[in-house]
């Protein structure tokens, strides 16, 4: 008989408890955060022959723990928080939340779900992941000094910049040139040139983060960048948000996964789906940059979107460029065959409290390039 063992991490500790196969209480026990973590659960997980070590959020808070238990040689899935706590409210006597009613969640999720990922060794894609991570935190860091720095000189010179800060070199030309009257323009002038050379220093580890990121696409070997509109980075975020690719049943479970496939919203005799905000957002994201970008230029893509507007079809949402993918999707019905009112535009209607968000782009020969 296999036992699982449900562990709920935290920065301070990790509580994990044992069940059976009827979901019974075997031990339970609760460790410190230390070097001597791994060990401690292994001495007392001994008297379990077959163990399956279930790990909360194995690729988050969970993540450290569960890379030591796999190299210790032992068998972990990944249990999402919101598996766990779905089994804990639902539990019958079980629904206070304490760590140990955590774990026995976690255990019971994963004992009952047939679908969770096991958690690996990292290898070459979670490499990707942490270096295209690290160039979005850079990016964003950048756009907080710019905002900034704009706000800022609102303050000093009419209009402010006017122009969109890339470079320094514009915003130290402004920044030179404001004359200051009192103390209290003597300070924001020395706090705008704090926040320029926090910009130049920001575009110095962009650049140095591309160059990883392109070196470390290369090493990959994918066949991603030869895509139109697919560029080093978003490969990165690609295959690292992706990871092992043959976890995927079809390109339809990828395409759930990743949030372009719609969600079915039908009741009764009424059919209709709406935009899926679930999924990898990360990922998510990354499609809708190369889909803008085929959209853009003359490519399959480009080209089955006029195809498609040439057909008469129309899309959801208002942006007609939602359509523009592989996965199966139900087109909305052309406008020579929808009634009058439906014509009239979501922002103009008075019933327009459920009106569908604007539809993200989707890149449409990702999943046959992923799964080929």
């Amino acid at each position: 008989m296999t036992i699982t063992i449900g562990i709920d991490p935290h920065k301070g500790s990790h509580t994990a408890v044992a069940i059976d196969s009827n979901e019974h209480v075997l031990d339970e026990i609760r460790v410190r955060s230390c070097s001597t973590q791994t060990d401690r659960l292994r001495e007392w997980a001994d008297r379990f022959e077959e163990r399956t070590w279930a790990v909360e959020s194995a690729h988050g808070l969970g993540y450290l723990l569960a890379q030591q238990l796999v190299a210790a040689g032992e068998s972990v899935v990944d249990v999402p928080p919101v598996r766990a706590s779905r089994v804990r409210v639902l539990g019958s006597g079980k629904s206070q939340k304490n760590d140990p009613n955590d774990a026995r969640s976690i255990a019971i999720a994963a004992l009952r779900a047939d679908d969770l990922a096991t958690v690996c060794a990292d290898d070459h894609a979670q490499v990707l992941k942490l270096l295209s991570k690290r160039h979005r935190d850079l990016g964003r860091l950048k756009n907080k000094a710019s905002c900034r720095l704009h706000a800022l000189l609102l303050e000093m010179v009419p209009g402010g910049a006017g122009f969109r800060i890339t470079t320094v070199t514009r915003i130290n030309t402004v920044i030179d040139g404001f004359e200051p009257t009192d103390a209290m323009g003597r300070q924001r002038q020395d706090i705008a040139r704090d926040l320029a050379g926090d910009i130049d220093r920001y575009n110095h580890l962009l650049d140095s983060s591309k160059q990883r990121i392109q070196t470390a696409v290369a090493a990959s070997g994918t066949s991603l960048t030869t895509i139109s509109g697919v560029g080093p980075i978003t490969a990165a975020m690609i295959i690292g948000q992706a990871g092992n690719i043959e976890r995927f049943k079809s390109k339809h479970h990828f395409a759930s996964y990743n949030a372009t496939a719609p969600v079915e919203a039908s009741s009764g005799s009424k059919v209709r789906h709406r935009l899926n905000q679930r999924g990898n957002r990360q990922l998510n994201w990354a499609l809708h940059v190369i889909a803008i970008s085929q959209l853009r230029h003359d490519t399959l893509g480009r080209q089955y979107f006029d195809r498609k507007v040439a057909e008469g079809n129309t899309f959801q949402g208002g942006n007609p460029l939602a359509q523009a993918t592989d996965f199966r999707r139900r087109l909305p019905t052309p406008r020579s065959r929808r009634p009058t009112a439906e014509l009239t535009p979501w922002w103009a209607r008075e019933d327009n409290q459920e009106r569908p968000r604007i539809q993200r782009d989707r890149l449409y020969i990702l999943n046959s390039r992923l799964f080929g």
